[in-house]
C-alpha cells in the first residue's frame, strides 16, 4: 500500500502535493475541458479572487463563493442594480467566507454583466473564450513544473480582449490560470497520472 501511495504522489503535478483538497481538485477537475458558461464564470471569479493569494486559500472558500454569488448564475448576477450590489457586497463580507476585498467582490457583478453581453452577442460565454485556442484544448508536453509558463501570448490576448469587454481583475496571469483550470490548455506534466486521461477527455 505504501508503495502504491508513493507511486501515486510521484506521478502528480507538484503543486497538488500540499493538501488533500488540492489533490482532489487536481485529480478531478484541473485541466478538464469545460464549455459550460456557469462553470467558466465560476473560474473567472475564483482566479480573479486568487490574485495575490494562493490557490489553496481560494479552494477552501469555493463553496462559500458559490453560495454568495447565486451559484454563478450569470443572469441573476447581471440583473443586480447598483444599490443592490452595494447591499449584497456588505452582506457577503459579513456572512460569507470569501476574500473581503470590495473591488474583487464588486467585479463579480461587473463581470456578470460583461459575460451576459457576450452571451447575447455569441450565444454563449464559451464561444468567444474558446476561440483563443481555436476551439480545441492545447495539449502541452511539459517534463517538469519549471517548464510550465505563467503567461503566454494567448493569455495576454485573452486578457486584453476581456478588459475591452468590461471585465475586471482579469490580468494576464489570471487569464492563464483560468485557461489551465478550464482545460483550454493541458498543463499537467507528462509524468502526471492525469495527463493522458485529460488529453483524451471530451469537453464538458
Amino acid at each position: 500500500m505504501v508503495g502504491i501511495v508513493i507511486k501515486y504522489l510521484n506521478n502528480l503535478c507538484s503543486w497538488a502535493l500540499h493538501s488533500d483538497l488540492e489533490r482532489q481538485y487536481h485529480d478531478n477537475e484541473w485541466g478538464v475541458p469545460h464549455k459550460n458558461d456557469d462553470y467558466l464564470f465560476e473560474f473567472l471569479t475564483l482566479e480573479g479572487a486568487q490574485a495575490g493569494l494562493n490557490w489553496y486559500t481560494i479552494l477552501k472558500k469555493r463553496a462559500s463563493y458559490s453560495d454568495a454569488f447565486e451559484s454563478y448564475n450569470i443572469d441573476k448576477l447581471a440583473a443586480y442594480n447598483e444599490q443592490e450590489i452595494e447591499l449584497r457586497i456588505t452582506e457577503i463580507i459579513e456572512h460569507y467566507d470569501v476574500v473581503r476585498h470590495r473591488g474583487k467582490l464588486r467585479s463579480v457583478f461587473t463581470n456578470a454583466r460583461a459575460a451576459k453581453a457576450l452571451q447575447i452577442q455569441y450565444g454563449s460565454l464559451a464561444t468567444p473564450l474558446w476561440q483563443f485556442v481555436n476551439n480545441e484544448p492545447q495539449i502541452n508536453h511539459w517534463l517538469s513544473k519549471d517548464q510550465v509558463p505563467v503567461t503566454t501570448s494567448v493569455s495576454l490576448a485573452l486578457s486584453q480582449y476581456l478588459k475591452q469587454q468590461g471585465f475586471k481583475f482579469i490580468g494576464n496571469i489570471t487569464c492563464y490560470a483560468f485557461m489551465q483550470a478550464v482545460g483550454m490548455v493541458n498543463d499537467h506534466t507528462i509524468n502526471c497520472h492525469c495527463y493522458h486521461s485529460i488529453a483524451n477527455n471530451k469537453i464538458k
